[in-house]
């Protein structure tokens, strides 16, 4: 189809447009923080997954894990978490899906719930793990190191949602002790750190952005301007807030129509697998001591390190004499 001129730059002003608005870079030094308005949210029912899901997916998919199989369970453990033959389940976190949208219904309103790592401000996961994996990033998002978890799992313990998931068959334990120690590697959310750290938006914001435009769900930001709207919004229109306090803050808030104590008590009358406490404890300040797993730490990680590095010496060894 030929173009006029007034087309032409009609069409290249609409392009140039959706450039900026799916590129919107950013050169704040800070912590940041995400705001999610499920009054917007309609989970993109009319669409075969969520944008913000698939954008994730898409995002992600060069470091979701490949198992090495046959697994084989750890001792004491005759089981083993394996999600490699479900990549495609998107009704849950899985080590292949780190976002996914929750649905509830509430006198008799359907309520979309994206779900995805909290990023508290201080996080247990990251004080929890003995292996030193997690840390938390300047900007305030929470990161798994994927080359030195062993999976053990303590990060999901000792968080209040339980966000971190684990796939079997892969990870640093199974050049160190496979039937003896380890389970593989926990996955989450990690606020898309490297899109962030070169001045980029998390790929859900974007993604949710290109979709309703001004309506967007998802809005990304200075923690100081998120925090602001958030509690302006609540103020003025009667919402309420939910991640401002919750385990002492978080970077993830949500703004609902509804009260948190009713999509909650939904979620328990559901039995869901991933709820929303209002009242969140730190499982790491109450039942852990930091002096004693720092000494624990430091024991296990001096003997895993010896051990590694006879293995690895040993395995240099064997491909000399070859």
């Amino acid at each position: 189809m030929d173009l006029n001129r007034r087309q032409f730059f009609k069409v290249l002003t609409g392009l140039t447009a959706l450039a900026l608005t799916s590129k919107q870079g950013f050169s704040y030094k800070g912590k940041f923080a995400t705001l999610i308005d499920l009054t917007k949210c309609d989970g993109c029912k009319d669409e075969s997954i969520p944008r913000c899901v698939k954008a994730c997916r898409e995002e992600n998919k060069h470091r979701f894990p490949e198992p090495k199989k046959p697994i084989m369970p750890y001792w004491p453990r005759k089981t083993y978490e394996d999600w490699s033959d479900k990549r495609d389940k998107i009704d849950t976190l899985t080590p292949y899906n780190w976002l996914f949208i929750q649905k509830v219904e509430i006198d008799g309103q359907q309520i979309y719930i994206p779900r995805r790592c909290m990023h508290c401000d201080t996080p247990p996961c990251v004080k929890g793990c003995p292996f030193g994996a997690l840390s938390q990033q300047p900007e305030g998002n929470t990161v798994i190191d994927h080359s030195i978890c062993f999976g053990g799992a303590k990060c999901r313990d000792v968080c209040p949602w339980h966000i971190p998931q684990r796939q079997a068959g892969v990870g640093i334990y199974l050049k160190l002790m496979p039937k003896f120690a380890g389970g593989g590697v926990m996955y989450k959310c990690d606020l898309c750190d490297a899109r962030i750290k070169r001045g980029e938006e998390p790929a859900c914001v974007v993604a949710c952005r290109e979709r309703l435009r001004e309506k967007a769900v998802y809005k990304f930001g200075p923690r100081e301007e998120i925090y602001a709207e958030a509690r302006k919004r609540i103020k003025e229109e009667g919402l309420y807030l939910y991640g401002d306090t919750q385990n002492g803050g978080t970077a993830t808030l949500y703004l609902s129509a509804i009260p948190f104590e009713k999509i909650e008590a939904k979620l328990k009358e559901m039995k869901a697998r991933f709820q929303m406490p209002l009242k969140v404890r730190n499982i790491y300040k109450e039942e852990i001591n930091p002096f004693g797993k720092m000494i624990l730490s430091a024991g296990v990680l001096g003997a895993l390190t010896g051990i590694a590095g006879a293995v690895l010496e040993k395995k240099e060894n064997e491909e000399e004499v070859k």
